[in-house]
């Protein structure tokens, strides 16, 4: 107890894996709270972790890095107990319900702007409204990644984009014009046929077929790095496969 967070997550699991960035930190099982990087010095005592929107509970503690997304993560959270609920307390029962519906929503890119404060609104009746510390404490994950990542929320509303391109609904793979050497290794790996081309042609994802599985991202030379992922603004490609070095050639015509 009294422990600063920082210490338990670098000190002792040794940060994140990869070397990767980390973005949040989620204390006390699923029904705890995600606090952002600047929270790290928060020494572990259940007062000040409840000041910050967290809890105790189970004394465990999850590392979400840059390529975790916060809406998926609170859904992924809320989903659990959701399905944990009795169904005693109308609010608890019915109001998780419908938050895990708008958060689906958003990460699926149907959110509308007020969805965020209806997601507000929801959890803070959920907790006045149940009897129980289940119902208590459910809402927490959402609350507060939109305390503290609420601009996250906004570009998946908005600008129907996941900044850690994590939501499968949000993100598309294409293959850069400038960069394909036509050398048929993603269109013969992809497991839908979903890539069109020929040898030393540009190749293209066909976006109606692909199941954004990332094959072809792994698979690319890293000599080439051609393939993209991306949500949100989409990268301008050919429409039908053509010579490599063309694009340049057109691009410089323009």
């Amino acid at each position: 107890m009294g422990t600063p967070i920082r210490d338990i997550v670098f000190g002792i699991g040794g940060g994140a894996t990869n070397g990767k960035a980390i973005k949040a930190v989620q204390t006390g099982g699923p029904s705890g709270g995600c606090l952002p990087t600047s929270a790290l010095d928060l020494p572990v005592d259940y007062e000040q972790l409840a000041a910050a929107g967290a809890i105790m509970g189970s004394g465990g503690m999850i590392i979400a890095d840059s390529d975790t997304c916060m809406v998926d993560l609170a859904r992924y959270f809320l989903s659990f107990t959701q399905a944990e609920s009795c169904g005693k307390c109308v609010m608890c029962r019915e109001g998780s319900v419908q938050m895990l519906e708008i958060l689906t929503d958003i990460a699926e890119g149907r959110g509308k702007p007020e969805d965020i404060d209806l997601l507000l609104e929801l959890g803070d009746a959920i907790r006045l409204g149940s009897l129980c510390a289940l119902g208590g404490t459910c809402p927490n994950p959402v609350l507060t990644t939109i305390n503290y990542f609420r601009e996250e929320y906004e570009a998946h509303i908005v600008a129907k984009s996941c900044p850690a391109k994590s939501c499968k609904s949000l993100i598309s793979f294409h293959i850069l014009p400038d960069k394909c050497q036509g050398c048929l290794i993603c269109m013969r790996n992809c497991p839908v046929d979903a890539i069109i081309g020929y040898k030393r042609m540009i190749h293209i994802v066909d976006q109606e077929k692909c199941t954004k599985c990332g094959t072809c991202l792994d698979v690319c030379p890293v000599k080439f790095s051609a393939v993209v992922k991306v949500s949100g603004e989409q990268p301008e490609t050919p429409d039908k496969p053509i010579p490599v070095g063309e694009w340049k050639k057109q691009a410089e015509e323009k």
